[in-house]
């Protein structure tokens, strides 16, 4: 018995660091999480402040105060900074090989922040995958599709692809394209359009609105109307100037042609020489 006794108070001084390494882990995670949402907090509560970088700040405080908790811990089995940093300095062309991608991501976030290519609320289309912008931190950037479906996007590939950004200017152009019968009266139906445009105070008089006829299709008269408006507008009034150009075509007896195919029968050489 003593001897077991004995045997377990050699280990005492390990088992009380592994308990002291596991609850500096715990109270360094809380104490992470409330640190970054404490700043989130305040740094919203400033006007001024940009929430892309209020989202950035929170998650770097948060992996700063992790960093510091893992060095303390290692400390408790002997590891002294400098011994740590030197270790990691001999072992860095083997971190960054492990960790480039990581890394990459860390970097690239930076950049975006830097360079503000989006920002939260943002709708944008990143290398062929659109949504809005609800988040931004160290390693990824977390979009919403507008079915509301979440995609998490690294850093690194937002950084390398090409970046389309629709909520960067608060004017946008509205070009909308309508087809009208051979027969109909060109010069009526552009001025039913463009009396429609004047119409709807979502259309903005500076640019003016502009139709002109773009194409002779197969089966239709092209009419390409233009409009400018708040970005904020830009679908309803879409959709809206599309209803009534239907409704006031129809008042105006201006038909939208259907398409048309001809159908060419050929008889038999038979039957042709019969004939």
């Amino acid at each position: 018995m003593n001897e077991l006794i004995n045997e377990l108070g050699a280990y005492a001084p390990l088992i009380i660091n592994v308990v002291k390494a596991f609850t500096f882990l715990i109270i360094g995670y809380l104490v992470a999480g409330m640190a970054g949402r404490i700043v989130r907090n305040r740094l919203s509560r400033i006007r001024r402040f940009d929430q892309t970088l209020v989202s950035f700040a929170s998650s770097m405080v948060r992996w700063l105060i992790l960093a510091f908790v893992g060095i303390a811990v290692l400390q408790l089995f002997g590891f002294q900074a400098t011994s740590l940093v030197a270790v990691l300095g001999a072992a860095s062309l083997a971190i960054g090989l492990a960790l480039q991608g990581t890394l990459s991501d860390v970097a690239s976030g930076v950049m975006l922040i830097i360079f503000r290519h989006y920002k939260m609320g943002d709708y944008v289309d990143i290398g062929g995958t659109a949504g809005t912008i609800k988040d931004i931190n160290l390693f990824v950037t977390e979009m919403a599709t507008p079915d509301n479906v979440q995609i998490i996007m690294p850093n690194s590939k937002a950084w390398g692809s090409i970046v389309t950004n629709y909520s960067a200017h608060p004017v946008r152009r509205c070009d909308l394209v309508f087809g009208i019968d051979y027969d109909d009266d060109m010069d009526k139906a552009m001025q039913v359009l463009l009396d429609l445009a004047n119409a709807d105070e979502r259309v903005h008089q500076e640019p003016a609105p502009w139709v002109r006829v773009t194409n002779l299709g197969d089966s239709s008269v092209d009419l390409t109307v233009r409009l400018w408006c708040a970005a904020a507008d830009y679908w309803e009034l879409k959709f809206a100037f599309i209803k009534a150009t239907k409704e006031a075509f129809d008042a105006n007896n201006i038909s939208i042609p259907y398409p048309h195919q001809v159908e060419v029968l050929k008889e038999a050489k038979g039957e042709a020489q019969q004939g």
